[in-house]
């Protein structure tokens, strides 16, 4: 592993991030425990997009490499490395769910920063109501507490696709993938 002690801030981030050769996973950014190093002005918008500075980061490999070292905290999200902890600020989800494939009986979703994401017992989806709209605002779990806010044109692929079902809080539209199903809203209501 290279040697991060002497990279501070946002270039120690890139540089822990790259060392996580292709093809060999996530780094195991769950399993670091540095001290808070403080904020960096790092903003994920609501739309999915990522600045830095209040400038949009427009090199997608930059982003996907950041998204690798994204950790959920009990305080917010952080950028970690071995050595260094620092804050950002996510304005709803830090991914979006840009695709869906049914496979047989597996529904996959690709996000915006290239995870490939199987919904079921592991990844749920779940629906929540937007307070100041009302409009239905679906998030796929990705991994360790991060989610995908479910775009808008793949939500309405789950809506085609799902069926009802009689449930403690009555009929409900809801759709299957492993083994697991799950609601995407009250039967006869308009989701879309």
């Amino acid at each position: 592993m290279t040697d991060q002690t002497g990279k501070a801030g946002l270039e120690g981030v890139i540089a822990a991030a790259k060392t996580q050769a292709p093809g060999r996973g996530l780094p195991p950014v769950h399993l670091w425990h540095p001290e808070h190093c403080g904020d960096i002005d790092i903003v994920i918008r609501k739309d999915g997009l990522w600045f830095h500075e209040g400038t949009p980061i427009g090199r997608e490999a930059l982003v996907r490499l950041f998204s690798t070292v994204l950790r959920k905290d009990p305080d917010g999200f952080h950028l970690v490395t071995p050595v260094e902890k620092l804050k950002i600020t996510v304005e709803d989800a830090p991914f979006i769910a840009t695709r869906m494939d049914r496979e047989g009986e597996a529904l996959t979703f690709l996000t915006n920063v290239g995870d490939e994401v199987q919904a079921g017992p592991e990844n749920g989806i779940r629906v929540e109501t937007d307070p100041a709209s009302g409009e239905p605002r679906p998030y796929l779990h990705v991994r360790r507490g991060l989610e995908a806010l479910i775009a808008r044109p793949v939500f309405y692929e789950l809506v085609e696709m799902a069926e009802e079902r009689q449930t403690p809080e009555g009929p409900r539209l809801g759709v299957s993938s492993n083994g697991a199903w799950f609601p995407v809203g009250p039967a006869g209501a308009h989701l879309t």
